[in-house]
């Protein structure tokens, strides 16, 4: 069940620890994509908090909202690049995505296998996602007071796992979210240092919410054939008796 984009909203944007836990994913995905520059850039749930620092270099960015989430304008002050969509059936053209996040989609999603199909439909060949969800053995996933707390969490390997059965393929991985997820004082203000420390510590296993980057990969074509043809010689003049060299005249006899 996907949750509402009011409560999302109110979170990222109005909550101190909304907006700890936005700068905290949205670095970790920055290093993995530090620029788009040209490309078309799509979010698919939630993940327009995490979408602002393309704006500015690439070609387009869309924000795709689930029906059953509902969508707001995004971004703020701006021309709205956000719609409405059906889960599972986007008004994106095939192959037309260069990068893609989804944030707060798979994990609530009730079909995840035509979700991913999805993703992979418009996904172009090379092209790039980021699946972030509720990390299974993480303290987010625990706390039904964020919305990390709602929807199925994963463990790496079972993320892993479910992209593959849509033929996308595995690339790299990361964490975030290392510090508890709590609005005291004391865990806002050393959040920072403690997110510094777990990327030191772990790459998947203590964080919040796991981040999987995947690819496309789209299989050669078949060969023509034509390289073998090129091989084998023609048959056109078979049983012909191969020419013999005749010499030069003056080796003839009789000639002068």
């Amino acid at each position: 069940m996907h949750l509402d984009v009011l409560d999302l909203r109110h979170f990222y944007y109005r909550t101190r620890l909304g907006r700890a836990a936005q700068k905290a994913v949205r670095d970790r995905l920055l290093a993995l994509w530090p620029e788009a520059k040209g490309q078309t850039v799509a979010g698919f749930g939630f993940a327009v908090p995490l979408l602002r620092p393309y704006l500015g270099a690439a070609r387009r960015v869309i924000g795709l909202m689930p029906a059953p989430q509902g969508v707001m304008h995004w971004p703020a002050g701006m021309a709205n690049v956000s719609t409405l969509v059906e889960e599972t059936l986007w008004p994106i053209d095939t192959g037309l995505v260069d990068k893609l996040v989804l944030l707060h989609g798979l994990e609530t999603s009730e079909n995840p296998p035509a979700l991913l199909e999805e993703c992979s439909r418009v996904l172009g060949p090379g092209g790039r996602a980021v699946f972030i969800v509720p990390n299974r053995s993480g303290l987010w996933a625990r706390r039904d007071r964020t919305p990390f707390g709602y929807g199925r969490p994963y463990s790496l390997s079972q993320l892993e796992a479910q992209v593959k059965g849509a033929g996308l393929v595995p690339e790299r991985h990361a964490a975030a979210l290392f510090a508890p997820p709590s609005g005291g004082n004391f865990w806002l203000r050393s959040g920072g240092m403690i997110e510094r420390m777990g990327q030191r510590l772990s790459r998947s296993g203590g964080g919040g919410v796991i981040l999987l980057e995947v690819s496309k990969q789209v299989p050669a074509r078949p060969r023509s054939g034509l390289a073998e043809r090129v091989r084998r010689p023609l048959r056109v003049l078979e049983g012909v008796p191969e020419p013999t060299a005749t010499g030069r005249l003056s080796d003839q006899p009789g000639r002068a």
